[in-house]
């Protein structure tokens, strides 16, 4: 149905859809409910800046054994008009005949003047060949190596050449054909482009708006999907770094990750580094990048790569992943159970098991070994043990990090404290995980006046105990909560409900959730 004056036509995450003249980005979102994040960047790209591109001269050839592309070498000869014309023609041409010389999709036919001449070839070259010299017995030829052949090609030959995923070419066998080719835009030329937060910008005609990317994980990584889950708790992918050929999220750098997978680096995908400098860092690839023994694959991005490109740094983009997280820490196993079931996973109950458990522990502990396995164990205590914190990252940031890194609340939404020593109101925790190696803990918000009871202090670096964690149950104007002195304490947060530690003892655990945290799993579980 033709469109009004009064009326323009938008895309929002490629789907299509009619608004009044005047329209703005926020009226979009309303109109399509698009997935996206409250102050997330939604990317813009103008219809008349994908037409002011005069040339296209690289297409991507997606395959079942993967992608690979061609560089049009000529786009004015005969067969690179032919191409740019009717490349959406070979979609869906299987593999015809393949040899250890070339491989040929088709037949089908085409506008070519066949030639009898035998021609050279280099590797990776390709062409169009004619069957029989017969235009009607047209094959799209992708040479495999060095070689001469009568194809039946163009006098012109060699129109394109392959440029990248050429060891696609050697995998290819007759069961394979052409799933998809699509033009490469170099997004980054156009002029005609944003990346904005603004709500109001408006909009024309033939715009397409990008809200969000959605990313599958690789079942090869559970630990660094886990990972990526952690990262993009909130929903959102925070833009760090910048390149022409990757886009990086910082704030688990430094928090380790095991090198699992390994993969080539297509446009769109999702690896980490493992080891030396950046250890922890989100990379997603703008552009196609050879493996890496330090960067481990853990996911691809299935839609919204667009919006990868548009980004700019200091931007948060909305993303979701697939699948879904599971997560059981911090939920009773009255909450987990109906949930575990719909997705065919079977929960196995452990340590306490009366009505207020309260899950802190599970085996396995990611969502795609949990998947797979299609059983999980889950372990309990008493809700009396999940100690409520709320913390302070605005006045103590490095030791609000140092407290979220050695009980891996970084990447877990419950963490173990185990306690160390009780004595008068104090109670003392030592950490599992051994970050005081070679995490600092500078003097940062040492309390000048009262100490608060239920305020949680760890002791900086100025006294021989580094890194102790302590509470106090009274207010002190004299010690802090680990027993030092107030210089050498750093208060990094409280306990919301301190009488609960009056049940603990020596030798125990407790168990650490964030009340930010609980605040939104409970939200979730209400909707």
């Amino acid at each position: 149905m033709p469109i009004t004056s009064n009326e323009i036509s938008v895309e929002v995450n490629g789907q299509g859809y009619i608004l009044p003249a005047g329209s703005t980005l926020g009226d979009a979102l309303k109109v399509s409910r698009a997935p996206y994040i409250a102050g997330a960047a939604v990317g813009i790209l103008k219809k008349a800046a994908e037409k002011r591109t005069e040339e296209v001269t690289e297409y991507a050839i997606n395959t079942p054994k993967g992608e690979l592309r061609i560089e049009i070498k000529d786009p004015e000869s005969s067969s690179g008009k032919l191409w740019a014309e009717h490349y959406k023609e070979y979609e869906g041409k299987s593999i015809h005949w393949a040899s250890p010389e070339a491989v040929a999709f088709g037949p089908f036919e085409a506008d070519i003047k066949p030639s009898r001449e035998t021609g050279s070839f280099e590797a990776f070259d390709v062409l169009f060949g004619a069957g029989g010299f017969d235009s009607h017995n047209t094959h799209l030829i992708l040479s495999r190596r060095r070689h001469t052949a009568e194809y039946g090609a163009p006098a012109e030959g060699v129109f394109a050449a392959v440029v990248t995923g050429r060891k696609i070419i050697f995998k290819l066998s007759r069961e394979d054909s052409i799933l998809s080719i699509d033009p490469v835009i170099e997004w980054e030329q156009l002029a005609e482009k944003t990346c904005t937060t603004d709500l109001s910008v408006p909009l024309e005609d033939e715009d397409s708006i990008f809200t969000y990317f959605e990313v599958e994980l690789s079942r090869n990584a559970p630990v660094g999907a886990e990972h990526f889950y952690a990262l993009t708790r909130e929903g959102t992918f925070n833009v760090d770094v910048v390149t022409s050929s990757f886009i990086s999220d910082d704030i688990l750098r430094e928090v380790p990750v095991p090198y699992e997978n390994f993969e080539a680096r297509r446009e769109g995908t999702i690896s980490m580094r493992t080891v030396g400098y950046g250890t922890g860092r989100t990379y997603i690839s703008r552009e196609e990048r050879p493996s890496s023994l330090v960067h481990s694959v853990v996911g691809q991005v299935t839609k919204g790569l667009e919006l990868i490109k548009l980004a700019e740094k200091g931007q948060k983009l909305s993303v979701e992943s697939l699948p879904p997280q599971i997560i059981l820490l911090g939920h009773s196993f009255e909450e987990a159970e109906p949930v575990l079931s719909s997705i065919g996973v079977e929960l196995i109950r452990d340590g306490y098991t009366g009505k207020d458990s309260v899950i802190v522990r599970q085996d396995p502990p990611t969502t795609l070994e949990i998947l797979g396995e299609a059983k999980v164990t889950a372990y309990a205590v008493s809700r009396a043990k999940l100690i409520e914190v709320e913390l302070y990252p605005e006045r103590a940031p490095k030791s609000v990090d140092f407290f979220r890194h050695s009980l891996e609340l970084k990447t877990k939404t419950v963490g173990k404290l185990p306690v160390h020593m009780i004595y008068d109101d104090t109670y003392l925790f030592k950490t599992e995980e051994k970050v005081v190696k070679y995490k600092e803990v500078l003097p940062e918000n040492t309390p000048t006046g009262k100490v608060l009871a239920g305020e949680i202090g760890i002791t900086n670096q100025a006294a021989k105990r580094m890194g102790t964690i302590g509470v106090r149950l009274v207010d002190d104007d004299l010690f802090g909560p680990t027993g030092e002195k107030l210089s050498s304490t750093n208060i990094i947060g409280r306990i919301v409900e301190p009488e609960r530690l009056k049940e603990i003892k020596e030798g125990d655990s407790i168990y650490i959730i964030e009340a930010a945290r609980r605040r939104i799993d409970d939200q979730e579980n209400q909707e």
